[in-house]
C-alpha cells in the first residue's frame, strides 16, 4: 500500500458521509456537497466521520 495516500470524508447528496481514498475525488465531483480532509489514514477519517455523524453533518449509512 502506498504510505503517501490520504484519505477524505466526503458528503453525497444523500446527505451519507463516506471515506474514499484521494485519487477518487475528482472522480465524481458533481455528487459531492462537502468534503473534510486529507486525513494520513482511513483509521484517522473513520474516527473525524463519527463525530460528524454525532455533530449532524452527516447521516450514518
Amino acid at each position: 500500500m502506498n504510505n503517501s495516500q490520504t484519505w477524505y470524508i466526503v458528503k453525497r447528496n444523500t446527505n451519507n458521509c463516506e471515506i474514499v481514498p484521494s485519487e477518487q475525488i475528482g472522480d465524481d465531483g458533481v455528487n459531492i456537497i462537502e468534503q473534510w480532509g486529507p486525513f494520513n489514514s482511513r483509521e484517522e477519517a473513520i474516527a473525524r466521520r463519527v463525530g460528524l455523524i454525532r455533530a449532524g453533518k452527516c447521516q450514518p449509512q
